[in-house]
């Protein structure tokens, strides 16, 4: 049987699975992937198809011990971000993540929530040099969040209504999302 010579794609498709096989490198080949795939900015829901929350007794606290309530963001304009360290399209739109909050987080609630330790968060946070505000859930979630995929984002308005629900890494720095903020803060 005589055997074939190599075509370069054999090699390269070869090279990129060994890179994949190794976690040192599998994790940034990822991150890049999802940046790319987060250019797409989230759809916003029809109005008549907004599901409304119902602001239960989700408790949330903080890196540094304060508690929150969810109950009172209710009339206020809040993003929530379900997320994780380990997750390579959390990373790949978390800096997005944090230039919507550098210029909302005076209007808007940011409430990124990760069930992971504080001292694991704050590692990540400090590392990458983030500074938005990082929550751990201390009870259930509420009904109208499911965390079972991250990364997992929701845009509630005023009046309580998710006008976005996305799964998956998203660019929420894009004017989209900027001109929806814009008018659901009037």
């Amino acid at each position: 049987m005589k055997l074939r010579k190599p075509k370069k794609s054999d090699v390269l498709f070869l090279v990129i699975i060994a890179l994949l096989i190794f976690p040192q490198t599998r994790q940034p080949i990822q991150i890049a992937l999802h940046s790319v795939l987060s250019k797409f900015g989230p759809s916003v829901i029809d109005k008549e198809d907004r599901e409304k929350v119902s602001y239960s007794s989700w408790k949330l606290r903080d890196l540094k011990g304060n508690e929150l309530n969810f109950a009172n963001t209710k009339g206020k304009v809040v993003f929530v971000n379900l997320w994780a360290t380990w997750c390579p399209p959390c990373i790949a739109e978390f800096q997005n993540i944090q230039d919507l909050y550098n210029d909302y987080n005076n209007e808007v609630v940011f409430l990124l929530v990760s069930n992971e330790s504080p001292n694991t968060i704050q590692k990540f946070l400090d590392k990458k040099g983030y500074n938005i505000p990082i929550f751990n859930p201390l009870t259930n979630y509420p009904d109208e969040f499911n965390a079972r995929s991250i990364p997992r984002t929701y845009i509630i308005d005023k009046e309580g209504f998710i006008v976005v629900d996305n799964k998956g890494a998203a660019n929420w720095n894009s004017n989209k999302i900027r001109n929806l903020l814009d008018e659901l803060l009037k």
